[in-house]
């Protein structure tokens, strides 16, 4: 693999990212205060129970949630309301790598929940598709081109434009602009995770296109009908990992404008 200065920047991104989300982050937390315990250090008690209680509020679904509710839109897009989009996007979302039932690469689970969302969308209202993914290895199938795979094979949608050079969501929305924009196409149905859409909606008007939102796949529990308390999970701690990753993603959308 050739290491290209945004190739290098993508995994020092995903490096760091490593580093301040769980399932690292408590125990990196506790790590240093059991080291500042052992030096005598002063605050190494706090530290090792901050590291816990992070951890514990984390995989919480209360806590979870509270922290989805502002980043999740209120309601879903209905194919029937007003809208002068001109063209559909969909971001991607990751791929599965060598799977064996496919004979190679494909779309990841997140990929393929808005892909299916994206190809409803396409029967609905009859616009166009954009996809949007890149290799982050410089090697392998831009997932661009395994996500108009799927949706042509198994959604028998058809995608019109192919953006396959992107690493990120600021890189989805500057080259997809680049895209659509000498097609005349300024006004797009933007589909991706409803925990997403804020921070994405913000890149793709910062380029200037007019943004409706069409969300998927909400993680906020609110949304269940289960009356039940829900108690801690792998769902809410996949949840939580989402959450956080998403509010430092806008913090660093802040800072970078």
């Amino acid at each position: 693999m050739e290491l290209t200065l945004p190739i290098f920047v993508f995994w020092l991104k995903k490096a760091i990212s490593a580093l301040v989300l769980p399932p690292l982050l408590p125990f990196i937390l506790i790590f240093l205060g059991l080291v500042f315990i052992s030096k005598r250090w002063r605050g190494g008690f706090a530290m090792a129970w901050l590291g816990l209680v992070v951890g514990l509020l984390l995989v919480t679904p209360a806590v979870v949630d509270g922290m989805l509710a502002p980043l999740e839109p209120n309601a879903a897009f209905q194919p029937g309301q007003s809208t002068d989009a001109q063209a559909i996007v969909v971001l991607g979302g990751g791929r599965n790598i060598n799977t064996p039932e496919y004979g190679g690469d494909t779309v990841s689970r997140l990929t393929l929940e808005r892909l299916r969302y994206g190809a409803r969308l396409a029967r609905a209202t009859g616009l166009p598709i954009l996809v949007t993914g890149g290799a982050p290895s410089g090697k392998r199938t831009p997932e661009g081109q395994l996500m108009k795979a799927t949706l042509e094979e198994d959604f028998q949608t058809p995608v019109r434009w192919v953006e396959e050079a992107s690493l990120d969501t600021r890189q989805n929305a500057r080259y997809s602009a680049a895209i659509l924009k000498p097609d005349g196409v300024s006004r797009v149905l933007l589909v991706t995770h409803a925990v997403h859409m804020k921070r994405a909606r913000k890149e793709f008007e910062a380029q200037g296109l007019v943004v409706t939102e069409a969300p998927t796949a909400w993680l906020n529990s609110a949304h269940d009908a289960d009356p039940l308390p829900r108690l801690p999970s792998a769902g809410s701690a996949y949840n939580g990992w989402y959450a956080l990753h998403e509010w430092l993603g806008l913090i660093a959308y802040g800072l970078s404008r």
